[in-house]
């Protein structure tokens, strides 16, 4: 699952007596009165100029000269929020977000409290603020989303759903949210809704390499192996070092009985990443197939060295030591994949002493 925390910078420009919600290049240049009377105003503009030319300390100066004229400008505290951010002040940020919603409390400015939050590792204060971004407006397709994502890394998988849902419901255009929605019905073991999820996320952002990896998972815990190694393919068409999308079709193959395109795969994601642990030990299970023992027990050898807690590297290598008539280097083997709590090596433990 990817997640993306992009802060969300909203610019709001003072005409004489209204003021116009824009962002980005759609920024129209404000009328202001030479009487005096919008100082502030003026202020602020040169703020929004300073933030969309990234002169994030210029834009600071501005927006603290119009809060001063202004004490209750709750959108010059969010737009100096956003240029803080940028500067990597967090708590200054959140100290003028939560002015901000004091003066206001408008959903985008707990949005961007709540990813401001993320940033600091507050994923329960996150959680609160896209709560409360939800409260003031129930369409806010966003704050659903990140709220989601945080459900899902707390294992609350029935909620992310929920979130997601929520999301997709209100902006059916969040690829993410269809992505990360299939990622989460497939922790409930609802495989076949997870396939049509992360299906949907690709007819809206058909250029993700990790939904075609999920994708093709997906499909491969189903038992359809064609189906997911030519997801897995598109994935790396997509991404040439995507080595983890290597190690899963090796994985496919190797269910699929084509022992030597396993190894082909295991051996270009170890050359893309020669510390990937799995990959190694994935490979030793491949040449264990083809009878290869000595490299099977050397792969699984690389695979504990690069990941000791592995208890299935040391289950592997002991099956390939006995069959290399080395005895006691697999009862060893077998009893540290005990240790390690895989239960199934106790089955190997009859003639050990």
């Amino acid at each position: 699952m990817q997640i993306s925390k992009i802060l969300t910078v909203l610019i709001a420009l003072f005409l004489t007596n209204v003021h116009a919600w824009s962002q980005g290049d759609t920024i129209i240049q404000a009328k202001i009165l030479d009487d005096g009377s919008q100082d502030a105003e003026k202020f602020y503009n040169a703020g929004t100029e300073f933030l969309k030319a990234h002169n994030y300390q210029a834009a600071v100066a501005e927006f603290d000269k119009a809060i001063d004229l202004k004490p209750q400008f709750d959108i010059a505290f969010f737009n100096r929020a956003a240029a803080k951010n940028e500067l990597n002040d967090r708590n200054g940020a959140i100290e003028d977000l939560t002015a901000a919603i004091a003066i206001s409390p408008k959903a985008e400015y707990s949005f961007m409290r709540g990813q401001t939050k993320l940033l600091l590792k507050d994923g329960p204060g996150a959680i609160e603020d896209f709560s409360s971004a939800i409260s003031a407006d129930a369409t806010y397709a966003l704050a659903y989303y990140e709220r989601g994502v945080l459900k899902f890394e707390a294992a609350d998988y029935t909620g992310a759903v929920s979130d997601f849902s929520e999301a997709i419901k209100n902006d059916a255009t969040l690829a993410y949210a269809f992505n990360d929605r299939g990622s989460a019905k497939r922790e409930l073991g609802d495989l076949d809704g997870a396939i049509l999820d992360y299906q949907s996320a690709l007819k809206i952002k058909p250029d993700m390499p990790f939904t075609f990896n999920s994708l093709a998972s997906a499909k491969r815990k189903k038992g359809d192996f064609k189906g997911a190694i030519s997801d897995y393919s598109q994935a790396i068409k997509l991404k040439g070092d995507y080595f983890i999308a290597y190690n899963n079709r090796g994985s496919a193959k190797l269910d699929a009985g084509d022992y030597n395109g396993a190894i082909d795969d295991f051996t270009k994601a170890i050359q893309l990443n020669s510390k990937y642990a799995y990959a190694y030990s994935n490979r030793a299970a491949a040449k264990y197939k083809m009878k290869d023992y000595q490299g099977s027990e050397s792969d699984c050898t690389k695979a504990i060295e690069l990941d000791p807690s592995n208890g299935i590297s040391f289950l592997n290598r002991g099956i390939a030591r006995e069959l290399l008539r080395n005895e006691s280097g697999a009862c060893e083997d077998w009893k540290k994949a005990v240790e390690l709590g895989i239960d199934s090596a106790r089955n190997y433990l009859g003639d050990c002493q």
